[in-house]
């Protein structure tokens, strides 16, 4: 099984958090060598990353059907609630970070070819992404230093990147970063930093900054 994603996606971090958690080094993880090119779509249709290959070549798209797919094959440690309304709370949280959060500064900060967003277009995304912590502040439980039920869940893999967009992404689109007015989700940020996984991935995720960033600078410094 091989997990198809790149550092910086915070897609591709929540399921590579997940992987992490669960201990299931078995599965590879690859920077596909096509990605970002017509050849990308011979394996992935939808052109977008994670992606996941089975064994015997099938692939699965999208984030959070990937991560369902491992909590059904692979149940424990479980990512999941012990009942259907703790499993309910973890997926409200999950789905605040990658609906509001994640989709709405990734889309705002443009990339991948696109310009980043200016006018209407880009206070739009700017409204969802502020409507989703204010919402995120009310919710978030904290306890132990984890979103919710105490331990790490789900919920957990997809804020972690949410929130490492907040902090690296949000303000080089002239907003003010939202943590410092926001008491619940700056401990848990603070608390949740320190757990192994979601170390591992933000070590990630800075590498595939920094990186972006020299290829700024490189691109740049070229055309001046």
């Amino acid at each position: 099984m091989k997990l198809y994603s790149v550092d910086l996606s915070p897609y591709s971090s929540k399921v590579r958090m997940q992987l992490y958690a669960k201990g299931l080094e078995q599965v590879a993880i690859e920077r596909p060598a096509t990605f970002m090119t017509p050849a990308w779509r011979e394996t992935s249709p939808i052109g977008r990353l994670p992606v996941l290959e089975l064994d015997d070549g099938r692939i699965i798209p999208e984030s959070d059907v990937i991560a369902a797919y491992l909590e059904e094959v692979f149940p424990a440690p479980s990512l999941l609630g012990a009942t259907p309304k703790q499993s309910a709370d973890v997926r409200v949280l999950a789905r605040l970070a990658d609906a509001y959060l994640i989709t709405s500064i990734f889309n705002l900060a443009g990339g991948q070819g696109r310009p980043v967003r200016e006018g209407e277009l880009r206070d739009r995304f700017v409204a969802g992404a502020l409507r989703g912590f204010e919402a995120l502040e009310e919710i978030i439980d904290g306890a132990g230093g984890y979103a919710c039920l105490g331990r790490l869940t789900l919920a957990d893999c997809a804020l972690v990147p949410a929130l490492f967009m907040v902090e690296n992404v949000l303000p080089h689109s002239g907003i003010d970063n939202p943590l410092a007015a926001s008491p619940k989700i700056g401990a848990y940020w603070a608390a949740i930093q320190s757990e192994p996984a979601a170390t591992r991935v933000l070590s990630e995720m800075r590498r595939g900054l920094q990186a972006r960033l020299e290829a700024v600078l490189k691109a740049e410094a070229a055309a001046g």
